[in-house]
């Protein structure tokens, strides 16, 4: 299987996602634990993360389902309708999250729970509702890999 991180990149910054903006949310998880932590040691780790062919395939794949609701070529009117809304028991775009965080441990694991529940910077700008745009798993792809950042960190 090759290496996705290109392809990653290309479709982070179709929807409006950048590196930096996973390493915001990195900073914001570690600032307290590390000190001194940089954006520049952040953005490195984040960079890293990507380089994960399991990230790498979550991330494609997460991001393809929300360009699909928002194209209207999903068949289920029940999911096409649960993901232009978000709604908070649908899940599914929870579980890819915490798939990718599992792949990191512990410390990923409950980041990512408590920075899907705060959501700082980018993770709340993609998760503010917008017409005709779906990010459902927008905003849980930056949590995830800023959370995988955060425990390699953490771990190093």
């Amino acid at each position: 299987m090759k290496d996705n991180y290109a392809e990653c990149i290309e479709l982070m910054t179709r929807r409006g996602i950048t590196l930096e903006d996973c390493a915001e949310c990195t900073h914001f998880l570690q600032a307290k634990y590390i000190k001194g932590l940089t954006m520049e040691e952040c953005v490195k780790v984040v960079d890293e993360i990507m380089h994960d062919r399991d990230i790498q395939n979550a991330v494609i794949i997460a991001l393809e389902l929300d360009i699909l609701a928002e194209e209207d070529t999903i068949e289920s009117t029940y999911i096409k309708d649960a993901m232009m809304k978000d709604e908070g028991l649908f899940g599914v775009d929870e579980l890819i999250g915490l798939g990718m965080a599992f792949n990191y441990g512990p410390v990923a694991l409950t980041s990512f729970g408590y920075i899907d529940k705060i959501k700082p910077g980018k993770i709340g700008e993609l998760n503010t509702p917008k017409e005709g745009v779906c990010n459902t798993f927008a905003d849980d792809v930056v949590g995830a890999i800023a959370s995988c950042a955060a425990s390699k960190l953490a771990h190093a």
